[in-house]
């Protein structure tokens, strides 16, 4: 393939696409991606994630300008765009582009809404942007993984900032060479490290992609310039930040094989390896009852990278309980929870939770695909109880239905909102496709204050 203009060719296209031509299952499924971030990031509000980094950026936030959903119009759009970045991926229960284990959403959707308060913007051009955002971020994201991800870069904030630029460029009306630009601003500022899985920069990453890719957006429009090669040049992003680069995966069949519509949405709030472990622990439950305070063993077979992305042994607190198989199995046996209750700092300390966690041990198996997990629990009689899940409830294969994000939504926003308050919100972000401005929407995530 010629590799003499991937970034501009790509500019190019999201620029020019004409919003008319967006099929109509990809834009559903663009809709169901912003109502299940949405949920995300009101849920992940009042995280002490998000209350120390608003109490460290407010010192140098501008004008209050966008909001924080599930807080207020508290800070400028930038800060607003790391705040909801942050926020919407701190539980770790946001969208999952399977085939590069980017969340998709996080960086796209919190630089949109953040730059869509600054400007009359109505909900369709707005989804529009998210989901041509989505598409340059997944399709970046293809180029480079598994290589990429396996050197130890993050993938959401890494190709994030790209799909952040692109969505807000398009807001911006950039031209091609300007929207050329902000895909190599975004580019020099692509970063996010997985050696942060487990701590609060985990959720920084999608944050600061949010963050950096909107200041790309408006630096170009501005005549602020980059490289024009910035992704393909041989000291560009993807030679840089990889050893494999497959360009055919960002330019062809570009408007007719749509990443956005391979997006999931997850029932569980940890790393999406752990899926399969949960979905089989859960039915287990569920067959045994209160048999599983008879537990003796429970033993996992997994794909190696399960191990290597969530093999806490012993998690000390709720965002380490996340990438913890072993905390994530006794939780699902013992309470059939995956939901964020069940990765607080207190569940990862329950000495009855810690007893059978010590039971599980898990064994990595290069035959076994990532997406799939055997269990066999043994209880102190000696019987045997088997599952073998080949694809975890919210995958492709399994995905979430319209109402059972509308129950996940319920589950994170009513604690922060009310019941009432939340039920207006959902169905007014489910016609976001029908609203000339999003401020209405926004407004109503602001918790009334007593």
């Amino acid at each position: 393939m010629q590799t003499a203009d991937v970034t501009r060719q790509l500019a190019r296209w999201i620029v020019d696409y004409p919003a008319a031509s967006l099929p109509q299952p990809v834009r559903r499924e663009g809709l169901r991606t912003v109502v299940n971030w949405l949920g995300c990031a009101i849920g992940g509000s009042p995280h002490e994630t998000v209350d120390r980094a608003l109490d460290a950026v407010r010192l140098f936030s501008g004008p209050a300008q966008a909001t924080i959903f599930g807080r207020g119009r508290e800070v400028d759009a930038l800060h607003a765009a790391l705040l909801n970045g942050i926020a919407s991926h701190v539980l770790d229960y946001d969208d999952t582009h399977l085939k590069t284990i980017i969340h998709p959403a996080g960086p796209v959707a919190s630089a949109a809404f953040a730059a869509a308060e600054l400007m009359p913007i109505n909900g369709a051009d707005l989804l529009t942007a998210i989901i041509l955002g989505i598409e340059a971020e997944c399709r970046i994201g293809n180029c480079i993984y598994p290589d990429h991800y396996d050197r130890g870069w993050h993938i959401t904030g890494t190709a994030g900032v790209f799909g952040a630029a692109a969505a807000v460029g398009r807001l911006l009306g950039l031209d091609s060479r300007k929207m050329t630009w902000a895909l190599g601003i975004a580019a020099t500022q692509s970063s996010g490290l997985r050696e942060m899985f487990g701590t609060m920069c985990k959720s920084l990453h999608p944050g600061r992609a949010a963050q950096n890719g909107t200041m790309a957006a408006f630096l170009a429009r501005s005549g602020f310039d980059s490289s024009e090669r910035s992704i393909e040049a041989p000291r560009g992003f993807a030679n840089v930040l990889s050893t494999k680069q497959d360009y055919g995966e960002i330019l062809e069949g570009l408007g007719e094989r749509w990443e956005t519509s391979l997006n999931t949405y997850k029932p569980f709030a940890c790393g999406i390896v752990i899926h399969p472990t949960i979905d089989g622990c859960q039915q287990i439950r569920t067959e045994i009852g209160d048999a599983v305070h008879r537990i003796a063993k429970v033993e996992l077979t997994t794909h190696p990278l399960v191990l290597e992305l969530t093999g806490k042994r012993t998690p000390k607190t709720g965002l380490e309980g996340k990438f913890s198989v072993y905390h994530s199995a006794a939780v699902a046996l013992l309470h059939g929870d995956g939901t964020p209750s069940a990765f607080t700092d207190a569940i990862v300390a329950d000495p009855a939770v810690i007893a059978l966690r010590d039971r599980v041990m898990a064994t990595a198996d290069r035959a076994m695909p990532e997406e799939s997990v055997r269990i066999v629990v043994t209880l102190d009689d000696g019987t045997v109880i088997e599952r073998h899940i080949r694809r975890a409830l919210g995958s492709v294969e399994r995905p979430l239905s319209d109402a059972q994000l509308d129950e996940k939504f319920r589950g994170s926003s009513n604690p922060v909102l009310g019941e009432a308050v939340t039920d207006d919100v959902l169905a007014t972000v489910w016609r976001l496709p029908t609203l000339p401005s999003i401020n209405g929407l926004a407004a109503l995530t602001i918790p009334a204050r007593n």
